[in-house]
């Protein structure tokens, strides 16, 4: 109970000065900017992939970020994603199910570079 309050409670704190919605991306998902760097969201059945580009639609390297995680709000349940980076630029995590629409995903984790990465998605 206390790790979906958690949950619930961190999803209401990312706002939209954190990262907002852009418009789809390249591979067809909607795309977030977040300080100048873009994430696009891509589930296909139960495979979660998040494309990280700079400010000008390159390639951003996942190789050695911290910490990431999808928290998965779906059907009312709440669940939490470990994402792992696979080069050049993807972050990859495994979904219990596919995304039901209206499914909200919050997306967390450090860049290499430091910068403390969040992003908010709904899955349409």
């Amino acid at each position: 109970m206390l790790n979906r309050i958690t949950a619930l409670a961190f999803l209401g704190l990312v706002s939209g000065a954190s990262a907002h919605e852009l418009s789809k991306g390249p591979n067809g998902g909607p795309l977030v900017d977040v300080a100048g760097r873009h994430v696009e969201m891509v589930a296909k059945g139960t495979e979660l992939v998040l494309y990280l580009t700079d400010a000008v639609d390159k390639p951003l390297a996942s190789a050695g970020t911290k910490a990431a995680r999808a928290i998965v709000q779906d059907a009312g349940k709440t669940t939490t994603v470990a994402l792992s980076p696979v080069e050049p630029n993807k972050l990859v995590g495994m979904l219990a199910q596919p995304l039901g629409a209206g499914a909200r995903i919050v997306i967390s984790a450090t860049l290499a570079d430091g910068l403390a990465l969040q992003a908010r998605f709904t899955n349409n």
